[in-house]
């Protein structure tokens, strides 16, 4: 029944590629760029496992670009397709990924879609202010979005940045994704540890649209404009409202200005069903409201906030990906409407299914509700369990080679702990094997590592050290 039920979900989801003539990258055009400039409307450019460096745009096309993660649903193929947008042509055209058309009110064209990557090592681009003629920002690291509504589903956005002032550049914001006068889908994305001086992680300007289910963390910067996980400004032209709902939002970090977690500006909007913790600003740490009624309901809230059915309790995060533990408080304590309702396990109707846990009501953060979906692995997974602490930027943690054949060299470097425990699981939670680390200076271990004996799949590194924890997700190949 279960397996009935996945490929129901796949028939699904690949349907809109079906009917499409499709363009294969590497295996007819050389480049994804390439494949996109003989596209059409309603093509499908699918793009094989790889790194491509490129710098795309989609030239107002309303096509789907995909990764095989559709037909799979395998998140390791998202990691391993990579759009790395660090050797631009033109540095003032570095964005990874452009969707944008240069016709203002096409706002309603939802066509466009792009899926199953790792967007990574993009810094945005020099682009005008639509609403302030002669302001020139830099926007949008990993993806930048003007006057379309794409659908930005099941991505890995990740080490972007919109931070460079030079060239005269009044700001740079979106560091993740930023979009304009638009009405986009945003939605079973991880996007962390991106920079931006505003909206670190996502800019709505003159946007509507839909944040759902997304894992949003790590994301730094706000040095002008505040807002490093979600920047909110000015209604759109059309009135579209802005809903964000289940997502999980934790410790980004705003150095300058208010709104750790969201900040919004004259942006009525609805944030529901969301954890917002441990993120930090000048004020504001989880949400900063600077004008216009904003309905919060049912979120878990470090701090609190006003508004039916808030909490205000330490999430207890699982140790893998920010899963909800089994004892956390966000079970069940989203809105009890029924449209909110998590997807039953086929097994035990009563229960949800994985990543939900417990009863059917909704689950508060990005793991809960009917869009919830297992997502892509972050970059690397630092929390202080149960501390409540936003821990800062994330150490480094190597696996070379990854994935892992024979063996492996693991090297890490400003891990703010000592006496280290590491420890390999596999994705079912077992323990399969104690490791021993070497200190070569304060903070930098190295492990050599061999498979022996290890099946292929998936293993996550987790070095236990009191209550501080860092888990490194990873693939063992035959």
């Amino acid at each position: 029944m279960r397996k009935t039920i996945l490929l129901i979900i796949c028939i699904i989801t690949v349907l809109p590629v079906v009917n499409a003539t499709r363009r294969l990258v590497p295996q007819q055009f050389t480049s994804i760029q390439a494949a996109i400039n003989a596209a059409s409307a309603g093509d499908t450019v699918l793009v094989s496992p790889g790194v491509y460096y490129e710098n795309i745009n989609f030239r107002a096309k309303g096509i789907v670009l995909a990764s095989t993660y559709i037909f799979t649903n395998d998140t390791t193929t998202i990691d391993a397709t990579v759009i790395n947008g660090s050797q631009p042509t033109i540095p003032d055209s570095a964005s990874c990924v452009i969707i944008a058309s240069k016709v203002a009110g096409t706002s309603l064209d939802t066509t466009a879609m792009i899926t199953g990557f790792k967007i990574t090592g993009g810094t945005g681009t020099k682009w005008e202010d639509e609403h302030n003629p002669g302001s020139v920002y830099r926007e949008g690291g990993g993806i930048l979005v003007q006057y379309l509504s794409p659908r930005i589903l099941h991505n890995h956005i990740t080490y972007n940045y919109a931070t460079d002032l030079s060239g005269g550049m009044t700001s740079a914001g979106g560091g993740a994704i930023r979009c304009g006068d638009s009405n986009p889908l945003i939605q079973n994305n991880v996007i962390d540890n991106n920079q931006g001086r505003y909206g670190a992680g996502i800019v709505f300007n003159f946007c509507g649209g839909m944040i759902r289910n997304n894992l949003i963390a790590h994301n730094t910067g706000g040095q002008n404009f505040g807002g490093s996980g979600i920047w909110i400004y000015e209604i759109n032209s059309q009135g579209s409202p802005r809903i964000i709902i289940n997502n999980t939002i934790i410790y980004n970090h705003s150095t300058g200005g208010p709104g750790g977690g969201i900040r919004t500006w004259n942006s009525p909007s609805t944030i529901k069903n969301n954890i917002l913790w441990g993120n930090t600003a000048s004020a504001g740490n989880q949400i900063f409201n600077a004008g216009g009624s904003i309905a919060v309901t049912y979120n878990d809230i470090e701090g609190g906030y006003s508004g039916s059915g808030n909490i205000s309790t330490d999430p207890d995060f699982d140790v893998q990906n920010y899963y909800l533990a089994a004892s956390s408080p966000c079970i069940d304590k989203g809105d009890s409407s029924a449209v909110y309702t998590d997807i039953a396990d086929p097994s035990n109707p009563s229960s949800a299914r994985f990543p939900s846990r417990g009863a059917l009501r909704n689950d508060m953060g990005a793991y809960g509700g009917p869009w919830c979906s297992i997502l892509s692995g972050l970059s690397t997974l630092w929390t202080g369990i149960g501390s409540g602490m936003n821990l800062g930027p994330a150490p480094e943690i190597r696996i070379i080679p990854n994935p892992v054949k024979d063996e492996a060299d693991i090297v890490m470097r400003g891990i703010p702990c000592k006496d280290l425990s590491p420890e390999l699981f596999d994705l079912n939670g077992r323990n399969v094997r104690h490791l021993s680390a070497t200190s070569s200076a304060p903070g930098d271990y190295s492990i050599r590592f061999s498979r022996h004996e290890l099946s292929s799949g998936n293993y996550l590194l987790i070095l236990f050290s009191n209550r501080s924890i860092l888990a490194k997700k990873f693939l063992v190949i035959d």
